[in-house]
């Protein structure tokens, strides 16, 4: 999710020169066996909470990528505005939250490879309603600070886009009849399509494509290349397929 934290970058960005002393290196890391990663805990499958337990495809490959590093996993789960700016205050090693690399936030953080690509798309409870052209005069529900927002406002002729704390929230807003139509990541339109069958969500066409990764303090080289080291392994050997797969029916990394 592309995610676009208004009102946090200058604060990240201020950070910069103190988020490199504070945060911490690899070796350090290692040298403690685990690594703090912080995530959102909302955004179902990528990561969401599972019987008060931090669960999802996110979740899962993180500590997947971990155990290659050779790491334990100490997690933290708060609200997606405060990761990024967490990080960069050396408060936490890496997040995984479905994060969409854009220029602006690589000048705040350092990111990893992408671990899957998807994009916005369009739902909606009118099977009319499937594409960017057909939210014209429409009323469309989206997430707060999400990238999706931002791509909406580009669209000639809407009559509204109104933002919610969280995507459930913007769903809610969407099959109450509130709203026209929500937008969101692929995946989890297609996840909550299949939770609510009777719900009759219509799933659109893409709006944009994004590239998404883990993202550590800006300059944190060695942090970084450690995890695309054990990413790249996972692809390699079976286990990033075997993981996507289970969760989405398909290999989502990018081609």
């Amino acid at each position: 999710m592309n995610k676009v934290w208004s009102g946090v970058l200058a604060g990240v960005l201020g950070l910069g020169l103190a988020a490199v002393a504070q945060a911490r290196g690899f070796e350090d890391i290692k040298k403690q066996g685990r690594i703090v990663i912080a995530s959102e805990g909302q955004y179902a499958p990528f990561n969401h909470f599972e019987n008060n337990k931090l669960s999802g495809f996110e979740i899962e490959l993180a500590e997947l990528v971990a155990k290659k590093m050779g790491l334990s996993v100490e997690w933290k789960a708060l609200g997606f505005d405060a990761l990024l700016a967490g990080l960069n205050q050396g408060r936490w090693d890496l997040v995984i939250a479905s994060h969409g690399v854009t220029e602006e936030r690589s000048r705040a953080v350092t990111f990893t490879e992408p671990h899957y690509c998807s994009g916005g798309i369009v739902v909606s409870k009118n099977p009319a309603v499937r594409t960017a052209q057909d939210l014209a005069g429409k009323a469309v529900a989206v997430q707060t600070g999400s990238s999706y927002m931002q791509n909406l406002l580009k669209l000639p002729g809407l009559k509204e886009v109104k933002n919610f704390p969280q995507d459930t929230d913007a769903r809610t807003a969407m099959l109450s009849g509130r709203l026209d139509a929500w937008v969101t990541d692929r995946f989890v339109a297609k996840a909550a399509a299949k939770a609510q069958p009777k719900a009759g969500m219509q799933v659109g066409e893409l709006i944009f494509v994004e590239r998404i990764a883990a993202a550590v303090a800006k300059g944190n080289a060695g942090l970084a290349e450690a995890y695309n080291k054990a990413l790249k392994e996972s692809f390699a050997d079976g286990s990033y397929a075997a993981l996507s797969n289970r969760y989405f029916g398909e290999d989502v990394r990018c081609k």
